[in-house]
């Protein structure tokens, strides 16, 4: 049987070890002096949950796999059969293109082009930087095209903090705003409302265990260095999920039944919320020619 994320490319640096995947640019592994500080799977399973996947040029879900471009209905393929919507984009089940791989980093690239319901061409690439105690992603996005399209990015890291079990971590966001889901759909409904006074509210820590979200939270506060960290904690460790100003918007999910894991947590830094390509809240607009970049990073505190 051929392996579903194909080649497995390692990353080290000292201690620190990463493991990239060929199929769809994915972060399989993070450690450091052997401890896990990322969700993984087997090489021969498919990322269950989409753990480790980069989500572009859309993050989360698309409406009935619909959306409209300068007045001409795109029909996507529907990705998530239950629901009926297309979900986390187009590239995380493609074949990425080695560009560079030294020892503790390494880059790869995708076009989307010619594909359902998606109307423009994009060159993209993704670069990932393995550090001591930390590792950083760099996502560009180029439109190659003859018009302009607003794009979204995302990845869907499942973080952990060795075995510590993931109910006895603490999870403190910067978030002020909250955005309302339906439930069924998992899709947004009204606008996003203040977390104060709400469950919602993570800005003083709440433990994971006391959760249970597949939620999406915006109006971020940054830190005094422009970045958002997102913060999963337990005694003398901290897990600094950060990202850059245009990742604006950060979806948590903490599902019970992780293959390999049960209760997991992911947390999903995002450059817009789910159906942006239909409501175009925060989309990155591109014109012909022009070029995104943005990173985000963990860091272990």
């Amino acid at each position: 049987m051929a392996n579903p994320t194909g080649e497995q490319f390692e990353l080290t640096r000292g201690s620190a070890r990463a493991v990239v995947t060929e199929i769809g640019a994915g972060l399989r592994a993070f450690e450091i002096g052997g401890v896990p500080y990322l969700e993984t799977f087997d090489v021969e399973e498919e990322p269950p949950k989409a753990a480790g996947q980069v989500l572009l040029p859309w993050p989360n879900r698309t409406r009935n796999a619909e959306w409209t471009y300068r007045g001409e209905v795109q029909r996507l393929d529907v990705t998530e059969a239950r629901r009926g919507n297309a979900i986390h984009g187009l590239t995380r089940h493609r074949e990425w293109q080695l560009l560079e791989h030294a020892e503790s980093a390494i880059t790869l690239a995708v076009d989307v082009a010619d594909e359902p319901g998606w109307p423009v061409p994009l060159h993209t690439v993704i670069r990932y930087d393995l550090a001591p105690r930390e590792l950083t992603v760099t996502h560009e996005i180029r439109n190659e095209g003859e018009t302009p399209i607003g794009v979204g990015v995302g990845a869907h890291p499942y973080l952990r903090i060795g075995d510590v079990p993931t109910d006895e971590l603490t999870l403190t966001l910067p978030a002020t705003r909250v955005r309302p889901y339906v439930a069924d759909r998992q899709l947004p409904f009204g606008d996003e409302r203040d977390v104060e006074g709400t469950e919602y509210d993570l800005r003083g820590g709440r433990r994971v265990g006391d959760l249970d979200l597949d939620t999406a939270f915006g109006a971020l506060r940054p830190g005094e260095d422009g970045r958002f960290h997102h913060l999963l904690t337990h005694g003398d460790t901290a897990l600094d999920l950060w990202a850059e100003s245009d990742f604006g918007w950060v979806q948590v999910f903490t599902p019970r039944d992780l293959v390999g894991r049960g209760r997991a947590i992911a947390i999903e830094p995002m450059t817009c919320p789910a159906d942006a390509l239909n409501s175009g809240t925060d989309l990155i607009e591109l014109e012909p020619g022009a070029s995104w970049r943005g990173s985000w990073g963990i860091r272990v505190r």
